[in-house]
């Protein structure tokens, strides 16, 4: 639930806006050499000399992306921190700093706050980014949080959506499909509660998919083993939406076509086991999911054998021309369009 009614409730109202804003921010410390100014002053000041600068933002909403009846605060903070995180680096970057604004209603008290900056500090900390600013404000409606993340890269090391070839290979990192999975499991173990409050859920089988719902990480781990391989990809993006959606999305902005083959989408073992219970097909997890945080992107053929031997990648599929169509090749080898069915933002 939000908090445990035993824990102590300190009003927000008591310290007031600025009083809220250095109790949070209190131990956030510099450690980029690009933050000249962080928290404390009109505006953060940044120097990032001869890089070029990449920025991108995400706003989480109470009761649209998370529920906090089993949503844990800390883990809040950590997710919102992650999923901008993994932006910066699926444009090739370096990640460096992070504002974060929030909109509380006042059925949260300070002590639930010091839980959600608990973890975006341990975000920051693990990732290595400075927190160099935000917003607080009141909600009536729940509880927001907006962060920006801050990169940079070298302009050569720039990778965008559009530079797919119509013979680049498709390469993932890591699996799908867990993320989605993880939230069915939690979503069914709440309907079970609200029914008998008394009943304590068995998890543990399904660690692997509610750790990667709710405390997903950000392949800030790629840029540095394709560097080191000397490989950089033609075009790329981070898997927030689901496959199938960011296959389209390269393929649209590329103006190629691509073959995905079913028999080589990556799943874990604990996915497969999991549709099987809940009669899912395990395909449609892995293509329109979503909320992974993996890296999709397309490689020159002849860099194939510098990753082939990697574990953490595997090559899912090779672009075609435009003409060709945006196709998944079926495990009994035939091919049908690929549709996107990720997130949509209008609720009926």
């Amino acid at each position: 639930m939000i908090e445990d009614k035993n824990t102590p409730r300190t009003s927000i109202a008591e310290l007031g806006e600025f009083g809220l804003i250095d109790h949070l921010t209190k131990n956030f410390n510099i450690s980029q050499e690009t933050t000249i100014k962080g928290i404390g002053d009109d505006a953060a000041v940044l120097d990032f000399k001869d890089k070029k600068c990449v920025i991108t933002t995400d706003l989480l909403i109470e009761g649209i992306h998370f529920d906090l009846s089993y949503v844990p605060l800390k883990h809040l903070g950590y997710k919102a921190v992650i999923v901008n995180l993994s932006d910066i680096y699926a444009m090739n970057a370096t990640a460096s700093q992070i504002t974060v604004s929030i909109a509380v209603s006042n059925r949260f008290p300070l002590e639930a706050l010091e839980e959600l900056y608990a973890g975006i500090s341990t975000a920051a900390k693990i990732y290595d980014i400075d927190v160099i600013g935000g917003d607080t404000t009141s909600s009536t409606t729940g509880l927001m949080i907006s962060i920006t993340a801050i990169g940079y890269v070298d302009e050569e090391e720039l990778v965008y959506r559009d530079g797919a070839g119509e013979s680049d290979l498709l390469v993932v990192s890591g699996d799908v499909g867990a993320a989605y999975l993880g939230l069915q499991v939690l979503e069914r173990e709440k309907k079970v509660y609200e029914v008998n409050p008394n009943s304590q859920p068995d998890l543990d089988q399904y660690s692997y998919l509610i750790e990667r719902q709710l405390k997903p990480e950000a392949r800030k781990d790629i840029k540095a083993l394709l560097h080191t391989l000397e490989v950089k990809p033609t075009s790329m993006i981070d898997i927030s939406d689901g496959l199938s959606s960011e296959i389209i999305h390269l393929c649209t902005r590329s103006k190629v076509g691509v073959n995905l083959y079913e028999e080589k989408i990556p799943l874990d073992p604990t996915v497969i086991a999991t549709c099987e219970e809940f009669t899912l097909n395990s395909t449609t997890v892995a293509l329109n999911g979503g909320e992974d945080y993996e890296l999709l992107f397309t490689i020159k053929q002849k860099d194939f054998p510098k990753i082939k031997a990697n574990p953490n990648l595997t090559v899912i599929g090779h672009m075609t021309d435009e003409k060709s169509g945006i196709g998944l090749v079926t495990r009994a080898n035939e091919k049908i369009e690929l549709q996107a069915q990720g997130w949509n933002p209008i609720k009926e």
